[in-house]
């Protein structure tokens, strides 16, 4: 181990390593020179002493010459150094991968299916041009792509490459930006000559540029310290080089990716004829996680009983990256626990491990535990009846992150918009544990802080943002309140363009709101107390409480839960 260790810090530090010790090698060599000369000054004769002082005058002269001759090129070099030193940072080391290196081919791509349509397309008129310009039409120069990290849109262009059969060249934003201006434009000519040579060669070549925000963000002023004006000379760099494909006709397909908004995006770059194709990767569907499911869970040794669909339904709003380090994290737990295969309760640990941490032991005293069981118990039973489009796939009282406890509900089918009724429920949902609380012990605790300020943010938009006060109001007063503020910041003084009253009856509503929710939960959970002492005590035994379990104590006491 302790060879290892010296391996490793001999191939990290070699360089200073070797520097220390030819320096020591010289002033040793220094020490022994200076040593024998003294010693053969001392045994010289007088003649001989003169000589010796006659040489050094000369050499000493010597020297003289020879810096007055050099300084000179030294300078002229170091001119020479700067001039060209930008030519040095703009090389460009990108090497270009065939198509049949990359190997991804359609069947790989999942999770993205309207994405992936996309693409086919775009790979249909760029291997088929003779089609295309038998019409009169021309080949697509520049395509977007946009949506979250991690849903594949790397992944989408190296299967565009693949299919297509032609080389791909990928490049980071950030990678043309460098501290001198100028290196990013040379960067960009270098690439683009690279892409035409190959296009030459090879009858096409696809340039794919990730992160395009690093580079194509909207152009400004600069400020005096040379950022802006390098970010802005790429960016006009990359426009001509776009611009210079329809010169002659190269078959250049340039693929940019980005997570930003489009309209953080240069209005130019958007314009027909350069990324004027949009592809929009966006988060997998409900079908098409279950296709990822299915096909990242190949890759270990799982359960056969394991339900997918249930899976995917737990991975609401994860992208293809998160349900594959998901199964990782489910392998790596199945390992650590010795066991031969992945379950759900592997999945679902590594889910809650994901979103919220690793556990970490609480001290609690007798009280304290039986105070977050309630707490978690009036959550779950809340949800249950008076949220009927959710489920509870697990409720905890053991603490990860900077929670003693957690009810983990998923949404039973995919929500785009929201109903009044669905926040009602959320507001009623988040309202539980302080009624369990509250009924159980005559007091609350300050784990209901996070429960009241999402409360009273949903209570607060559906009134002040939605409409849906009993008043009549209409409009999205947040905005207008938003306005106020920002317009009175630019005079120098606090504004509003809402009267105290408008404000106070907005207010007063949401606090109706919050109490009409509190009254039906009070009277919910006076009602289901048997129930709520019964889940209390299934989590102070068992501290975890998974799908199935949940279920089979809703269904021992004879509860099923309100249709749709």
């Amino acid at each position: 181990m302790n060879w290892r260790k010296i391996r490793l810090f001999i191939k990290f530090h070699w360089i200073a390593i070797l520097i220390t010790t030819l320096a020591i090698i010289i002033v040793i060599s220094l020490t022994i020179f200076i040593y024998n000369s003294v010693l053969a000054w001392k045994s010289s004769e007088s003649y001989f002493k003169k000589a010796i002082l006659a040489q050094s005058g000369i050499t000493f002269y010597t020297w003289i010459t020879v810096y007055i001759i050099s300084m000179p090129l030294w300078g002229l070099m170091w001119m020479w150094i700067m001039r060209g030193g930008a030519a040095r940072f703009a090389k460009l080391h990108k090497k270009a991968i065939n198509a049949e290196d990359i190997r991804i081919h359609w069947s790989d791509v999942i999770g993205m299916e309207e994405a992936k349509q996309e693409a086919m397309e775009v790979v249909s008129l760029v291997t088929d041009r003779a089609k295309l310009q038998r019409i009169g039409g021309k080949i697509l120069r520049g395509i977007l792509m946009i949506g979250p990290p991690g849903c594949g849109k790397t992944y989408l262009a190296k299967a565009i490459a693949t299919e297509a059969g032609m080389p791909f060249v990928s490049m980071s934003g950030s990678e043309f930006v460098e501290m001198f201006v100028g290196v990013g434009a040379s960067r960009v000519r270098k690439l683009f000559k690279q892409a035409r040579q190959l296009a030459y060669a090879e009858g096409g070549c696809i340039i794919f540029l990730d992160e395009l925000d690093a580079v194509g963000a909207q152009r400004a002023a600069d400020r005096g310290f040379g950022g802006q004006t390098e970010k802005n000379t790429t960016l006009n760099q990359l426009l001509v080089e776009m611009d210079g494909l329809n010169e002659k006709d190269y078959n250049i397909v340039v693929i940019g990716a980005t997570n930003a908004p489009e309209s953080f995006l240069d209005l130019a770059l958007l314009r027909p004829g350069r990324f004027d194709r949009k592809i929009y990767v966006d988060l997998p569907n409900l079908k098409e996680r279950e296709k990822l499911f299915q096909y990242y869970i190949k890759e270990v040794k799982y359960d056969p009983s394991l339900d997918i669909s249930r899976l995917a339904r737990m991975a609401v709003r994860k992208t293809p990256a998160d349900i594959a380090n998901l199964i990782r994290e489910a392998a790596l737990i199945a390992v650590r626990n010795k066991k031969e295969q992945i379950g759900m309760k592997e999945i679902s640990e590594a889910l809650d491990r994901v979103e919220m941490g690793i556990k970490h032991k609480v001290i609690f005293n007798e009280e304290e535990r039986k105070k977050v069981a309630y707490h978690e118990a009036g959550h779950a039973i809340t949800t249950y009846f008076l949220q009927p489009f959710k489920d509870v796939f697990k409720i905890s009282i053991v603490a990860r992150g900077e929670a003693l406890g957690m009810v983990v509900p998923h949404p039973r089918e995919e929500l785009h918009v929201h109903t009044k009724e669905e926040l009602l429920g959320n507001i009623k949902s988040y309202l539980g544990a302080y009624v369990a609380e509250k009924l159980k012990f005559g007091t609350t605790t300050t784990g209901v802080s996070e429960d009241f300020r999402q409360a009273m943010w949903h209570a607060h938009q559906m009134v002040w943002r939605y409409g849906m006060g009993k008043s009549g109001l209409v409009g999205d007063y947040a905005s207008l309140e938003t306005m106020g503020s920002d317009f009175g910041v630019f005079r120098g003084q606090k504004s509003s363009f809402l009267s105290e009253k408008v404000k106070e009856q907005l207010n007063n509503e949401t606090q109706q709101i919050l109490q009409e929710c509190l009254r039906e939960v009070e009277e919910l959970l006076k009602k289901e107390s048997g129930l709520l002492d019964r889940f209390a005590q299934e989590l102070l035994a068992k501290e975890e409480l998974d799908y199935d379990a949940i279920e089979a104590i809703f269904k021992e006491c004879g509860k099923t839960r309100p249709s749709l």
